[in-house]
């Protein structure tokens, strides 16, 4: 295990049992402490109570979307890093999320590589 990846908490919102999974395996595999939420609701309370890194969070979910998530994360805490991802991207959301302060924006389906690259590159700037 990556002693740098240690202590990192990431939280993984995406209603797509399948897509959560395969997020937080990947994540344990790279050493991250990972929690997967399976709505925008379960993901905000959940910021409630805990102080996370990351937040990867869908976009598009029934109630609660990855837009409510990221406002939910910047008022809780506005150092904690958010990606979105998503299978219906549009320069609409894409703008909104940066705006509102996501730190990237990945559009499914993506490599493992990439989002990995993507957590990295976005764990190293929260070091310095």
């Amino acid at each position: 295990m990556n002693k740098f990846h240690k202590n990192i908490h990431i939280l993984v919102v995406d209603d797509e049992e399948i897509m959560r999974n395969f997020l937080s395996d990947m994540l344990r595999d790279e050493g991250y402490e990972v929690q997967a939420v399976a709505s925008g609701e379960e993901g905000i309370n959940l910021l409630q109570k805990s102080d996370f890194d990351l937040v990867v969070t869908d976009l598009k979910m029934p109630g609660f979307s990855g837009i409510d998530v990221l406002k939910a994360v910047k008022q809780q805490n506005s150092n904690t890093y958010v990606i979105m991802i998503t299978g219906y991207a549009s320069v609409e959301t894409a703008v909104e999320s940066m705006k509102l302060g996501a730190v990237d924006y990945i559009t499914k389906p993506f490599e493992m590589d990439q989002i990995k690259n993507v957590i990295r590159v976005t764990l190293e700037k929260a070091k310095k």
